[in-house]
């Protein structure tokens, strides 16, 4: 096995470049999903039938369908439709369509909020009821109780399950390197894989990288558990 070549400058810089890139597509996806997963997870908790409906159907497709495809569909897609194409010089937010990084980001972005959207409104419906009926007492309205009550538990509670979506969302931007001109982890083993004909070296090194996140991903996700989590941990006699 060749290692002296992955550790050439001009490779490493290649992997860095990558990894910005990784980096900032998780980072963007999860803040843009995490506002529409709240909103949806409060459509989907609604008393109205209409917000239900739209929110659990919107859930229903993305978690229905494969994420490649939809990252497909609105890179190459949108694109073709004569009245985007029209439009994307001059009007915002079509001109972002032409640019990959856009379509990957926006296409990560629905995938992680309707999967977070269930993840949350799962904990709000398990809300205790205890805490609800303290809150009526105190002569709370219904989004009072939402907002300071039950919302903020509901997302202490939904940290475990999230954790676990934002390990897969970094494991799924590799699947930006199937966009053209995105120069992702994968796409940058990938590259100096055609370059050298190194499959093990290049794609072990990219493997090694996204491992190292994870690790720091998951340390970070336990910290915030036992800091938000404290007081559902047993109590020592």
């Amino acid at each position: 096995m060749r290692w002296d070549v992955i550790f050439q400058a001009k490779n490493l810089a290649l992997y860095w470049q990558g990894l910005l890139t990784t980096a900032g597509l998780l980072l963007s996806c999860l803040v843009i999903g995490a506002v529409l997963a709240v909103l949806f997870a409060l459509a989907l908790t609604s008393r109205i039938a209409v917000l239900r409906w739209i929110a659990g159907a919107y859930t229903y497709v993305i978690r229905g369908t494969p994420l490649l495809i939809q990252l497909y569909l609105i890179y190459y897609g949108i694109g073709q439709l004569e009245w985007i194409q029209a439009r994307w010089d001059t009007v915002w937010p079509w001109t972002h369509f032409k640019e990959p990084f856009f379509c990957a980001l926006l296409a990560f972005s629905l995938n992680t909020a309707g999967y977070t959207a269930e993840i949350i409104a799962g904990a709000i419906r398990e809300t205790p009821h205890g805490e609800i009926e303290a809150a009526q007492a105190m002569g709370m309205s219904r989004w009072q109780t939402m907002r300071r009550i039950v919302l903020p538990s509901a997302l202490r509670r939904s940290l475990p399950a999230y954790s676990n979506e934002v390990v897969q969302m970094l494991h799924t931007t590799s699947l930006a390197s199937a966009v053209p001109a995105m120069l992702d982890l994968t796409a940058a083993a990938s590259r100096i894989y055609s370059d050298y004909y190194l499959p093990f070296e290049a794609f072990i090194f990219a493997a090694v990288i996204y491992l190292c996140i994870t690790f720091a991903l998951v340390g970070m996700f336990r910290l915030a558990e036992r800091y938000f989590l404290a007081h559902l941990r047993p109590r020592p006699h």
